[in-house]
């Protein structure tokens, strides 16, 4: 998955659960321009800020390292 379309299952989620995007920055304890940018797929962020969002909608992350 990339940045893209890990931003707009986030979003996706988050419409489902009928959050706003600021209800789920507080939850998630960031700011809304860093969810804004990860959910439109602007800026590569932080492991622990995309697990914390991913949190904060009850979803779970896994991680696969792949090699080249």
């Amino acid at each position: 998955m990339n940045v893209a379309e890990l931003g707009a299952t986030l979003r996706s989620r988050r419409k489902a659960l009928n959050l706003t995007q600021r209800e789920t920055a507080d939850l998630a304890d960031i700011s809304t321009r860093v969810l804004s940018d990860l959910e439109n797929g602007r800026e590569t962020v932080r492991l622990d800020i995309v697990n914390a969002v991913a949190t904060a909608l009850g979803m779970s992350l896994s991680l696969q390292v792949q090699g080249p």
